[in-house]
Formats: C-alpha cells, structure tokens, sequence
C-alpha cells in the first residue's frame, strides 16, 4: 500500500481541475466524486453512476489525465467504483483507465464497458413499458406540424429562421436552449413539433421527445410513488432533442423543477438539444427557481406575435389549399379582418363556416360568413364584472379577496387595489364612484388617483407594465 494520503492526492487534482472547468461543471461533475484508496499508482474513485462515469471518460479525460499524472508521475492510473443500485458495483475489478504516452481522442470514444448486473431493471421508458431501448422512443410528433404547414410573417420570422437552424444542427448552434413564447394559439407547439420532425428526417438515430409541461410532471410524480425515480431521471437524460411544451406550468412545483434542473443541465453540457415554450418571456415567469430561469435565458428566446392581415390571409389560403375547400377571396379577407387573435381561432372560423355550409347545404358565401363570424365574435365576448376584476387581480398576486376591501396601507395591497381600479375603469362601463364602492368603499377622487398611479408606473417601470399586460391578458381570455 503506497503511504501518500489519497485524500490529499484527489484534494490536489480538484484545485487544479476547478481553476480549469467552469462551476457549474465542477459542481456537477467533480464535487460528487469520492476518493477511495490509492495503490502505488493507481487512484480508485467513486462515481454515482454508470453515466458519470462514461461522461467523464468522455468530456474530461485530458485534465484527468494531466492532474494525475502531475501528482503520481507517468504511470497514473485511474480506477472507478460505480454505484449501481445504491450498492457499489466493481465486481473486484474496477474500470482501469491508463494514461498512455500517445493519447489521443480515439480514447474517448471507446470508453471501457461497464459490467452490467444481469438482475437489475431496465431503464423505465414512463411513456410506453419498462425496458423499451433508446431507438424505440416515440417522438409524440403530429406528422401535421411542420415546416411546410406553418406559414411564416413578420409575427414569427425570428422564431421560425431560429428553429430551421437548430433542424439542421440540433445542439450545435447558440440556440439552446430555444425557448419559444408567446400567447395561446400563435403556433408555438407547431413550430416546435416542426423542429423535431425536420431533426428525425435528417437524423433518424437521434432521439427526439416532445412532451407538455403537465405530462411530464405527472409522469414524474408517478416515478416517486413508484419509487422509481432514478428510471425517469435517465430516461429523461438520454434524449437528444428534448422538446417540453407550456413550460411555464413547472411555476410553483418545486420537486419538478429540481429535478428538470438536473436533466436540462445534463442535456445541455452533453451538447443535445432543448426546445422550450411558454405563453411567457422568462423575465415573465413567475413561481420559477432564479436558476432554470437563467438556464432559460442562456439559448435564444424567440417570441411569436399575433399574425398581421397578411399573414392571416396567407394561413387561410394554405388551410383552404390543404382541405380542398373552395372559397372565395372575398370571403377569406372578410375571416382575416375580423379574427385578428390568434391562428388557432382562424381554423376555428374556417371549420364552423365549412360546417355551416354542409350542414345547412349552403355556399360559402359572404352572407354566411357575416352571420358566422358575428355568433362567434358575439360568443367571445363576455361581460367583464368589477368582482372578476378583483378575483383576477387577487389570483395573480396571490392575496385573499377581502383584502381589497380591508383599509390596510399594506404597499402590495394598496397596488393591488389601485390595479383593479384601473382595470375596472378601462373594461367596465361602472362609474368611478360605484368602482369605488365596490373596491374598499372609497369615493370617485380615489379611484381617479389609482389610474392616475397605474398610468405613471406604466411608463417609468417595465416590471410593471409587464404585470399590467399578464393581468389584461388573463382578463380577456
């Protein structure tokens, strides 16, 4: 047995390791590691998986080599214990890495096999059944979504030129992740879907997953209950083009958003690539660990407006063209200057005026059209309460109803009060005394101060005005 101090032997290798990778890579990769005996040259480790240790082998095999080699001269040699199971799998005979003299990048890939315990289980895939490999993972993509169906405009050029990138090379651009967002119905999940179809049909070995925000959390929590939670961790880790829809749902659940952390900061340092979206900027998020949210932040974040007329016609055109439905341009321009939300109501015009006319053996004429989009308009609209407007603001920032009503000069409450009155000015026909009275019983002067306020904040806080439009757009829905 060599006297060195193997503990002192790793302490000295990791100073020089963490002047040389970033912390993020340190923490993760470097910190778990426990030293566990040196024999005359030979350095033993210990590493909490198979993974690990392949992705050392991988990514770090040259500052390995360099440090050891530093404290045990040209005949070091590293050994790894792999915990497999919550039980150290060596088999008495540890991975052996050597440091040749004429090393060179062949050695990363060809990392030594890991001994495999013919009776442990399968990685879990949480989709289908246990013990499905890599290759057979569905992707979850509609063969509908993609890049020859979406129409590009000026509402969606920078989003679509940036997911046409990382088609072509999926972690290989500045865009990852790619986060997409923007308002309901604007083709978030259509340009992201589109993405991992272009990835497959260039790169059919790569594994491509799409997956809503709220499957997957629900997918995670079974894994707890199951007590399976390592299965979907890897799982999760072994894709290459991961694809989570409606991220913004993650807001609040902090068990998911931990253990997301851990597969986004693997993924990403593996060089696969992240795709997400969210009907918020991440600057918008609220109930978001600070650190997702600047992992969010590190790719491009691309945001999808609401279609101008052309792009609106132009969608039209392409949905009439596929279904075979003749109309004419009068009738598609009378759609596009009357549904100006959002893509998802366009289609929803077109169907119901197709329905219209089967049903009611009617062409589809421009009278029909009129009386379409006026029950559909005319259904959209609901009438807005000065209580709604209290409920909503109250929901947003999480406080009690009554607490409007209370005469406490709390900052947060008196700013919730002073939102709704603004809120209740601009969408109701309420006067300002009946608003006052309904919001903590002040008088018309208040409530003419509160918008003043609101007004004034909205141009000198940006914070702010983006909680203002959250707030009307939650109020409009």
């Amino acid at each position: 047995m060599d006297t060195k101090n193997y503990h002192e032997i790793w302490s000295n290798c990791l100073r020089i390791i963490k002047d040389n990778v970033p912390s993020i890579s340190y923490r993760t990769w470097f910190e778990p590691i426990v030293p566990l005996k040196l024999d005359e040259d030979v350095l033993t480790i210990q590493v909490p998986s198979p993974f690990f240790y392949e992705y050392l082998e991988e990514q770090y095999i040259d500052i390995l080599r360099k440090t050891l080699r530093k404290e045990l001269g040209e005949n070091a040699k590293l050994e790894y214990s792999v915990v497999m199971e919550n039980s150290i799998y060596s088999n008495n005979k540890p991975f052996t890495v050597k440091f040749p003299t004429n090393y060179n990048a062949e050695l990363k890939n060809k990392p030594v096999n890991v001994p495999i315990n013919t009776e442990e289980k399968s990685i879990k895939n949480p989709f289908i059944i246990p013990g499905i490999k890599k290759l057979h993972v569905d992707p979850r993509l509609n063969p509908d979504n993609n890049f020859a169906n979406f129409v590009e405009g000026e509402c969606n050029r920078l989003a679509r030129s940036a997911g046409g990138a990382v088609g072509d090379n999926p972690g290989g651009t500045a865009f990852n992740p790619l986060f997409l967002y923007g308002d309901s119905g604007l083709g978030k999940t259509h340009l992201s879907q589109a993405i991992g179809i272009k990835v497959k049909e260039q790169f059919p070995e790569k594994t491509v997953l799409y997956v809503n925000a709220n499957k997957f959390q629900t997918q995670f929590v079974e894994s707890v209950r199951n007590n399976n939670k390592n299965d979907f961790l890897h799982f999760y880790q072994m894709i290459d083009v991961l694809i989570i829809d409606d991220v913004h749902e993650f807001a609040g659940k902090e068990k998911t958003q931990d253990i997301f952390f851990h597969i986004f900061n693997h993924l990403h340092q593996s060089g696969k690539q992240l795709i997400l979206t969210s009907d918020k900027a991440p600057v918008e998020i609220q109930g978001m660990e600070q650190r997702l949210l600047s992992r969010f932040k590190w790719g491009l974040s691309a945001d999808l407006q609401a279609p101008d007329y052309e792009t609106r016609i132009a969608i039209l055109k392409q949905k009439i063209y596929h279904d075979g439905i003749d109309m004419s341009d009068e009738v598609i321009e009378y759609i596009a200057s009357h549904i100006t939300s959002n893509i998802r109501e366009l289609e929803g015009a077109l169907i119901s005026l197709l329905a219209q006319s089967t049903l009611n053996k009617k062409e589809i004429n421009l009278d029909l059209a009129r009386l379409m989009i006026d029950r559909l308009v005319k259904n959209s609209k609901k009438e807005i309460s000065v209580d709604y407007i209290q409920k909503v603001v109250c929901d947003y920032f999480n406080l009690a109803p009554d607490l409007l009503q209370s005469k406490t000069r709390k900052r947060e409450i008196v700013q919730a009060r002073q939102i709704a009155m603004y809120f209740s000015k601009s969408l109701t026909k309420s006067s300002l005394a009946s608003i006052g009275a309904l919001i903590g019983g002040k008088d018309h002067a208040t409530v003419l101060h509160a918008c003043k306020t609101v007004n004034n904040l909205m141009d000198t806080d940006k914070r702010f005005k983006s909680q203002i439009e959250s707030i009307e757009k939650k109020l409009k829905v």
